[in-house]
């Protein structure tokens, strides 16, 4: 879906070559915001964007997150986006990723809009602020139908960006693991024609089960507790797993067996923490810090690194479609109609559509 501009009809894409989208291009810049331990960065780095800066404000995250990657990343207070943005604006990325915190939003929250929820506008007003010229915003699909994403919207159409609200689930990404998020992408260079039908060449022709994630295992079935008794609690390996959440608990004995479960057998175990992360896309190298509690909720909220990756590169391929690059030079996107975009701070090669992009 796409607001803020009128929808347009384009042909087919044709995928751009590898000498125009290089993975080693450090043109396409990025800073993430509401980090947590790394999943998103990770897929847009997969993807080749330059991950120059994070943000968080939790503490065991931070940690993690600086385990794994050489960037920056800084303990801040999102909630405080005016200074924020000042530090953004400095960096000049290209594009801004977040995942503003979802529990107030999520079905396994108490979906009231709460302080939290007040992140998400606050993430619109940093992208809006430093000028960046593109953004991708992920959050659960409930997040649409808030007040908090509201005012976001209302103020990010207000400054100029066209938003593409993306209906995703992580499964048809070959991540295993059913997981539906909503990703807002937005452009201040007006509509990303071609980027739904870039996103479409990502998706994959077949389901991958926990099995084929988890390598060599000696179990057929495994326990991930349920938000309520009402629903199944034990699942076969042999297919997607389901959402993984920020708490991982043992079978309680309380438990009683549940029609749908794979298996009635009562010694069933529950996933560990390393297995979670393969399941969330995180590679077996990747480093873990923290407490049992910090790590299953690091991993349970992360991104799933697939799925930031085929939407990084449907975003990038979509970038390089729509806008030329080269240093210094006036260019438009791919809509004749919109207004040209100039390329500056030629130094930092990144880009810059001032023309486009309004501050308050």
């Amino acid at each position: 879906m796409v607001v803020g501009y009128s929808s347009a009809t384009m042909e087919e894409p044709v995928p751009a070559s590898e000498s125009e989208i290089s993975i080693e291009d450090p043109r396409i810049t990025a800073v993430d915001l509401f980090s947590g331990c790394g999943g998103m960065s990770l897929g847009f780095n997969n993807a080749g964007f330059r991950i120059i800066r994070a943000f968080d404000n939790w503490i065991p995250a931070i940690e993690n997150y600086r385990a794994n990657f050489d960037h920056p990343i800084e303990k801040r207070d999102l909630g405080d986006w005016k200074s924020v943005a000042a530090d953004v604006k400095r960096l000049a990325p290209t594009v801004i990723l977040g995942g503003p915190p979802c529990q107030d939003f999520s079905l396994a929250g108490s979906r009231s809009e709460g302080a939290k929820a007040l992140l998400t506008p606050a993430f619109a007003n940093i992208v809006i602020d430093s000028e960046t010229p593109f953004f991708v915003m992920e959050n659960v699909p409930a997040a649409l139908r808030s007040q908090a994403y509201a005012t976001a919207k209302e103020n990010l159409v207000d400054a100029g960006y066209a938003l593409h609200e993306l209906r995703l689930n992580s499964v048809d990404f070959a991540v295993p693991q059913k997981r539906r998020r909503v990703f807002v992408v937005g452009s201040c260079a007006g509509q990303l024609h071609t980027l739904e039908n870039f996103l479409d060449h990502e998706k994959s022709d077949q389901q991958v089960s926990v099995r084929e994630a988890l390598g060599k295992i000696e179990f057929d079935h495994y326990y991930r507790h349920p938000r309520s008794y009402s629903r199944r609690g034990v699942f076969s390996v042999d297919e997607p797993s389901p959402t993984l959440r920020g708490t991982s608990r043992p079978r309680p004995a309380t438990y009683k067996a549940h029609p749908d479960d794979s298996s009635a057998d009562a010694d069933i175990q529950s996933l560990n923490e390393s297995q979670r992360a393969l399941l969330q896309g995180f590679p077996a190298t990747y480093k873990w810090t923290g407490t049992k509690t910090d790590l299953s909720q690091m991993i349970g909220n992360a991104v799933p690194v697939g799925l930031a990756q085929a939407v990084a590169t449907a975003l990038r391929k979509s970038i390089m479609d729509g806008v030329r690059l080269e240093p210094g030079t006036v260019v438009k996107p791919s809509d004749a109609g919109d207004a040209p975009i100039t390329s500056v701070r030629t130094a930092a090669q990144t880009i810059r559509h001032d023309v486009i992009c309004r501050t308050r």
